[in-house]
């Protein structure tokens, strides 16, 4: 059987190729009623355009880069369905790369990916987002880039969450609870979230008119085995914490865990909370209070706004998304 081509799509349609391409490509200035018998012929047809045509045609890859120096997998792949939602709704696809930011050849590697894939624009994750070297090679090559929450959002597209204003608000709710020794396992400093939510971890406290110990805020990576370290840490202290706020969830899941080895109750007699609410957080027992970060949306939103500037169709901007508190079964009154 020979390939359905876009000369079949339009005369099944009774329209033209460039009626047609308008059509694939979600272009404006097409009444609607030319648009759904277009989409049914290509449905009925079974029609795939190539993508090669296309970038032929165009002058475009028509795939998107999405960059990750990220120990938590739970947070890469909600951002990866995000982004792959939003470039499916414009005929994109997506390319993923891990990577390590503190190489010393961290650029070259990220320039041989680009020579090699050539992608109309690139999805940048933290740290990466705050990696001056290649911020200043990506703008100096006029390659579009977006920013998932940069520290350094001046002149940058993509999205941000207000997360030390989200770190004070669950301090705040441990207060509430009745809560006064607090403990923090903070975020990889090379993350703007970690410094973020340490600082609203610090607000939550001021607030509430709690001193900081530091013998409560100990070093995490955003990982479950920094979190268990962390843990095993502040549960071997003589006044242990009655609460223990993680800068993540993978982070917070570890802590849970490192209860259990210690047959320490959650949240009987310590209460765990976290950050991010991707899928761990209720999958583990008890399930975990968090801050709901809408990480799938804000990897969609990044996108979005980067397609807004490669394919020319508006201003693209740095947009704010809003947090909230899932209150779970991890937290409960203090002993």
């Amino acid at each position: 059987m020979s390939r359905v081509t876009i000369n079949d799509v339009a005369r099944a349609s009774d329209t033209s190729k460039k009626t047609v391409s308008r059509v694939l490509n979600n272009e404006p200035n097409v009444r609607d009623s030319v648009r759904q018998r277009v989409l049914a012929a290509v449905a009925e047809l079974n029609y795939r355009p190539l993508t090669s045509a296309r970038s032929l045609a165009t002058n475009r890859s028509f795939m998107i880069g999405l960059l990750y120096d990220n120990l938590s997998p739970s947070y890469i792949m909600e951002v990866q369905a995000g982004v792959l939602e939003a470039c499916e709704a414009k005929q994109y696809s997506m390319m993923v790369q891990p990577l390590v930011s503190t190489a010393p050849d961290f650029v070259e590697r990220v320039e041989s990916i680009l020579s090699r894939h050539q992608p109309d624009g690139l999805i940048l994750t933290p740290p990466i987002t705050d990696h001056a070297k290649l911020l200043d090679h990506l703008r100096k090559s006029d390659l579009p880039f977006a920013s998932i929450a940069p520290r350094h959002p001046k002149g940058c597209i993509g999205v941000m969450l207000r997360e030390r204003e989200a770190a004070a608000a669950m301090v705040q709710h441990l207060v509430s609870l009745g809560h006064r020794r607090i403990a923090h396992i903070i975020g990889d400093p090379k993350h703007g979230a970690g410094i973020w939510r340490l600082a609203g971890y610090r607000d939550g406290l001021q607030r509430a008119g709690l001193k900081e110990d530091p013998a409560y805020m100990v070093q995490g990576q955003f990982s479950f085995e920094s979190g268990v370290a962390a843990a095993r840490r502040l549960l071997a202290l003589k006044q242990r914490p009655t609460a223990i706020f993680a800068a993540d969830d993978d982070m917070a899941v570890g802590a849970i865990w490192a209860a259990a080895e210690a047959g320490v109750s959650v949240p009987g007699e310590i209460s765990i909370c976290g950050f991010d609410d991707t899928t761990i957080a209720t999958q583990v027992w008890p399930p975990l209070t968090t801050v709901h970060q809408p990480v799938r949306d804000m990897g969609k939103r990044a996108t979005e706004e980067l397609l807004l500037r490669v394919l020319g169709k508006g201003e693209a901007r740095m947009v704010e998304v809003d947090y909230e508190m899932r209150m779970r079964a991890s937290t409960a009154p203090a002993p």
